[in-house]
């Protein structure tokens, strides 16, 4: 293709702090020594003249390629529309790849599992996530009938891909992801739920179980099942359905894993089934797709489109929308093309379904500035009407190409092309995706979620801390509460707490509206998602968020309710559940003074005249670490790190943390708590070692602790009470639990790509 060159009229981005930091650390290119070679204008110019540029394959294309880049170059900057990760980050470049989600098959033979993970590897370095179903891969003791030897069952191997995703850093800027799937009658299945009992194992998977319809009414029912060997179909146990349902629901209370996914209803809504049966998701559960399948993204933010009319009223903009959503479909449809895939498999399946996935985001800062609740039945009439609008327009836009370049290549063996629908230029349209990174960017709220926080705290230079309050918030105070006084406390309430929860004197009208998701109720986060699949192709990204006092029935109710309601599959996050807490609260700041003044309490010892200890030798990713334990009556008293020479900022780096280590070490903290803090914690090069990775120096002095002092037990109970906040691994952030994936707001790091 002609590359197209930028207009030197072109209109600059206006980007928020926020937006200019994200688009600094993902997705700018870089030279060889890592530094910025293009800026926000270039970039949106290089994906936008990159997709236009596929005008040209089609004759009758009723845009010229340089207006077509001009109109998608608005788009982005503007924040109305912007496609997934990888379209921005590899668009117009050598690489190429613009997809996000993939599905890969693991078929039952050591030759094809490690197929499977070399093929994940390539994906994961191309900037893409991965889904696999393990559903096919025999039991765990079974019978090898070519060595006569034991399987291993799928987890055994499941460690292995996870293992390997640790290694391969997408694109030099995301780490990979991966969804892990078991079909429910899988003779492993016991094992499979329980899998992330061990905290910090599988840490590179979202894990779901693949509910059958016959399980559900075997549930209801209170009846046993059939587990089946997926080599021969032959039975091989039974499992009362209800345990094994109580078992899933008491795992996802514990930690939020695995969620759940509903196998018949994703395959009944299969547009291409001649072409083989759904078997799992992308990471994030919202693409369900084919073996070998893959999709490209997009969203259009809805709160761009409210406007305020003659009257003072706020509306919607249904007129401007529905232009929007044809220039979107347009545009899905050239990333196709323009795409190069990591497999030939790939790109066949791909280019023989075009399958996209146009959504929305924006949805709850649309709703605050319409002044309508989350939790309200306005609300989810609202968001059934906006997304029968989005796919009736999307189905509309890909038809009005089908006539222009041709039906998807199946479309006659599809179920449209069987009833007589369409034809259509791509089998489905419709996903809501998570859009964590992309809603920063757009400078609004996350997908159809509703907002985590009313403000977030940012990590700037030299330790300063800056706190960001929801735009649409401000505006609407600043509009509506006229006392000055009243307007400071309220501003200042959401800034220390991130919520108007026991704001005093704050309006009805503000608490009634301007509700988090904490305020809203398992109920109302479900119907939500049930509204915007009910015009979904593919299935809608989305979490149920509980407060911590949540109960194991509460989350009994919500899968049931699922299954009622007509969802795809369903993730629960119970606050504090994980290791990694999220919320930014009052509660949170009280705990941790609690914790700090216990520490205080018990007072720091004096350092003895005389301590004996050991020095260990540890390879890291930074070089080799000598690390020093003394001890005072058989315990650890104080620690000393050491690596590489003076002067460095790896040194400085181990030094501090051997210095924090022994102060809490002296101040009565118990060694396992230490543990719990540096365990785990990530870095730029993690190693091979015995038995898993060495993620970096603090799980480095981790390691050390725990084999010496813990018997190498990595499980254990947890302390309510300990400093365990989670972290954002890139700028020190909080980590919030949304659209099923961990998602810093200060820098849009993401665990889920």
């Amino acid at each position: 293709m002609t590359a197209i060159p930028a207009p030197a009229d072109l209109k600059q981005p206006t980007l928020n702090p926020n937006a200019e930091t994200v688009l600094v650390k993902r997705y700018l290119r870089k030279d060889e020594e890592g530094l910025v070679k293009e800026s926000p204008t270039d970039m949106f110019w290089r994906v936008a003249s990159s997709i236009a540029a596929e005008e040209e394959k089609y004759e009758k294309s009723p845009w010229e390629p340089e207006e077509l880049a001009r109109t998608f170059y608005d788009l982005m900057i503007e924040g109305v529309f912007l496609p997934n990760s990888p379209t921005l980050m590899n668009a117009g470049t050598p690489l190429g790849q613009l997809a996000a989600c993939f599905v890969l098959p693991v078929p039952d033979s050591i030759e094809e599992i490690f197929d499977a993970l070399k093929h994940a590897a390539l994906i994961h370095k191309s900037g893409g996530g991965t889904g696999f179903s393990f559903s096919r891969l025999r039991p765990a003791g079974a019978r090898v009938g070519t060595t006569g030897g034991i399987a291993s069952g799928p987890l055994s191997f499941m460690r292995i891909f996870n293992t390997a995703t640790e290694q391969i850093k997408q694109g030099g800027v995301r780490r990979g992801a991966n969804m892990g799937i078991l079909r429910v009658d899988h003779p492993d299945i016991i094992e499979f739920i329980r899998a992330k009992e061990t905290e910090g194992e599988f840490n590179n998977f979202n894990l779901s179980v693949a509910l059958t319809q016959e399980f559900m009414e075997q549930v209801e029912a209170g009846e046993s099942y059939d587990l089946f060997d997926p080599r021969d179909g032959r039975i091989r146990g039974r499992l009362e359905a209800a345990q094994v349902f109580d078992l899933l629901v008491n795992k996802a209370w514990a930690s939020g894993d695995p969620g759940i996914i509903f196998l018949d209803r994703i395959n009944r809504d299969n547009p291409t089934p001649t072409q083989g049966e759904i078997e799992a998701t992308n990471p994030c559960g919202e693409q369900p797709l084919l073996p070998y399948e893959a999709c490209n993204l997009g969203s259009i933010n809805l709160s761009r489109f409210v406007e305020i009319g003659d009257d003072g009223v706020r509306t919607l903009n249904t007129k401007r929308l529905g232009e929007i959503i044809h220039l979107a479909v347009r545009f899905l449809d050239d990333v196709i093309d323009a795409s190069i895939y990591p497999l030939d498999e790939i790109a066949d399946m791909v280019r023989t379904n075009r399958k996209i996935g146009l959504g929305v985001m924006g949805w709850a800062d649309a709703l605050y500035a319409l002044g309508i609740p989350y939790d309200s039945d306005e609300a989810l009439a609202l968001g059934k009407e906006v997304m029968k609008m989005v796919q009736d327009e999307s189905r509309a836009a890909s038809a009005a190409l089908a006539k222009e370049r041709g039906p998807f290549p199946a479309y006659e063996e599809s179920v449209f092309g069987r009833t007589g629908e369409g034809p259509y230029r791509n089998a489905t349209t419709t996903t809501i995706a998570p859009t964590g990174s992309l809603s920063i960017i757009a400078g609004c709220s996350s997908g159809i979620e509703p907002c985590f926080a009313l403000s977030f705290t940012r990590n700037v230079l030299d330790g300063e801390k800056l706190v960001e309050v929801n735009p649409v918030f401000e505006l609407v105070v600043s509009e509506t509460v006229t006392d000055e006084a009243e307007k400071i406390t309220i501003l200042d309430h959401v800034r220390r707490i991130g919520r108007l929860h026991n704001c005093p004197n704050a309006p009805e009208e503000l608490l009634r509206v301007f509700r988090t998701a904490m305020d809203v109720s398992a109920k109302s986060h479900l119907a939500m998602q049930a509204a915007f699949q009910k015009y979904t192709d593919n299935a809608v990204s989305k979490t149920v968020n509980l407060p911590n006092e949540a109960t194991e029935d509460d989350i009994r109710e919500i899968y049931l309710e699922a299954y009622r309601q007509g969802v795809k599959g369903v993730t629960v996050y119970r606050d504090g559940s994980k290791t990694g807490q999220v919320l930014c609260t009052g509660d949170g700041a009280e705990k941790k003074e609690s914790a700090a003044k216990t520490a205080k309490e018990r007072g720091v010892r004096s350092r003895p005249d005389m301590v004996f200890g050991f020095t260990q030798k540890i390879q890291t990713g930074l070089g080799v670490l000598y690390l020093t334990i003394n001890e005072v009556d058989g315990k650890p008293f104080e620690v000393f790190a050491t690596i590489g020479k003076s002067g460095r900022s790896v040194t400085a780096k181990a030094e501090a943390i051997g210095r924090l280590v022994s102060l809490a070490l002296r101040s009565g903290i118990d060694v396992e708590d230490i543990v719990v803090q540096l365990e785990g914690i990530g870095g730029e090069r993690p190693v091979f070692r015995e038995k898993g990775l060495l993620l970096s120096l603090p799980d480095a002095i981790a390691w050390a602790l725990r084999n010496r002092y813990m018997g190498g037990e990595a499980n254990r109970p947890h302390d309510d009470n300990a400093l365990d906040e989670q972290r954002c691994p890139d700028c020190g952030g909080e980590l919030t639990f949304q659209e099923g994936c961990l998602l810093c707001q200060a820098c849009g790091f993401t665990k889920c790509g």
